[in-house]
């Protein structure tokens, strides 16, 4: 299994729609992909434009067809201009 965890900043005025999209994403991948296992968008007590993916995929395989899948590319169109900053990501 491979387990992701994701931690972005979005800007201010993009936070609603950010999680919107988000939501949209996370139901694709838990609904559409078979390799998906989980798929939950946490917001930060501190902060509330700091969100944290916690994403897990049976294999590779199966993370290499998320990021091809339809929701998946949606969101990343959709989201790309709203991040405050670089993600930061771990994957164990």
């Amino acid at each position: 299994m491979i387990a992701i965890f994701v931690t972005l900043q979005v800007k201010p005025a993009f936070r609603d729609r950010f999680v919107e999209a988000t939501f949209g994403d996370a139901r694709g991948s838990v609904g559409d992909e078979p390799g998906c296992f989980r798929f939950d968008v946490l917001e930060s007590a501190s902060d509330p434009n700091r969100f944290h993916l916690y994403e897990v995929y049976t294999d590779q395989q199966a993370l290499n067809a998320h990021r091809q899948a339809p929701h998946y590319l949606k969101w990343r169109a959709t989201v790309g201009d709203w991040f405050d900053g670089e993600a930061q990501r771990v994957e164990g």
